[in-house]
């Protein structure tokens, strides 16, 4: 018994006298970073060391196989915003980011409330709208672009339905190939926010629900003030990741139409890819890459400061 005594103080989380917080005893600490260190390691050489190699390279005039000898400093950046070409991609990735908050997330949200409301059939629901999720942006991007191909089966189903009038050349017209894009990208990713509502529904007890029918609100008020106030964390995550994922948006645009016609659904991501491997300027293009990381980043800590804080400090205690 003293034995097992013994090793269990070894390995023993104690609570410090200050705060009640949890802190791991000295003699675990070997274990914990045993434990850490392979995937520490591989989160510096994949991460941290393409970050710092970035920065690098940002500041000089670079092709990719010569030597780095040519520096020139803040040029780099300096040029990316005074491009007109680069400044049109940001307000691209910004008009998806409001698209994604003021259409995708709240259809999710309505499409999670209503089959969480015991729908007939709630499983077929679930893997029909999150199978999007799970195809490969290469494989969707090929798909949507012959759906979208002039008489593909976009314009047959308009036709079918007398509507024929409305076809257009969905990816080719600069005025709507940004707006034809979103429509995939909501048909992929739709699903995932809503799994993530469905979840957090899952979490609110239904003893609110029928505590506020039995004091005599109305489902829209319970609705409003119960589901949706205890549903807020889950709706900020939701928001987040939209906001970071339309920022570093490329795959789809990449296979549908690698940012044309006319730079008309170019964004930050596939204007870097474009000077980087087109253009065989690395050195402009790793400056790119740098302020795509360095607004995510910002954003992140924004929005985590600002709005995530709550959530965070509330699930700790």
């Amino acid at each position: 018994m003293d034995n097992l005594q013994a090793d269990t103080t070894q390995i023993a989380v104690t609570r410090s006298g200050k705060g009640g917080s949890i802190r791991p005893d000295v003699a675990s600490w070997p274990v914990i970073l045993g434990f850490l260190l392979p995937a520490l390691i591989l989160y510096l050489i994949f991460v941290i060391y393409p970050i710092v190699l970035s920065i690098r390279y940002s500041f000089f005039d670079w092709n990719g196989l010569g030597p780095l000898t040519d520096w020139v400093g803040l040029v780099n950046y300096i040029e990316a915003f005074s491009d007109p070409l680069f400044l049109e991609a940001l307000k691209h990735n910004i008009i998806i980011i409001i698209l994604s908050l003021l259409l995708q997330i709240p259809f999710a949200l309505a499409m999670a409330l209503l089959i969480s409301r015991n729908l007939k059939g709630e499983g077929l629901f679930r893997v029909m709208y999150f199978a999007p999720y799970i195809l490969s942006e290469v494989v969707t991007g090929v798909v949507w672009r012959q759906i979208y191909r002039p008489s593909g089966v976009f314009d047959v189903m308009l036709a079918s339905i007398g509507a024929g009038g409305l076809s257009k050349e969905w990816l080719a017209n600069p005025n709507i190939a940004l707006y034809s894009l979103f429509i995939v990208i909501s048909w992929k990713f739709f699903g995932f926010h809503m799994v993530l509502m469905l979840a957090g529904l899952q979490q609110i007890p239904k003893e609110l629900e029928e505590a506020t029918a039995v004091d005599g609100a109305t489902y829209w008020q319970g609705l409003r003030h119960v589901t949706l106030p205890l549903l807020g964390p889950t709706i900020r995550v939701s928001v987040f990741l939209s906001i970071i994922g339309a920022l570093q948006l490329f795959d789809l645009v990449w296979v549908m139409t690698k940012g044309g016609p006319v730079n008309s659904t170019s964004t930050m991501a596939t204007y870097l890819v474009d000077w980087a491997f087109r253009r065989s300027q690395f050195g402009y293009a790793s400056a790119v890459s740098v302020i795509v990381f360095g607004l995510s980043l910002i954003v992140a800590l924004l929005y985590q400061r600002f709005v995530l804080r709550r959530d965070i400090e509330g699930a700790i205690s």
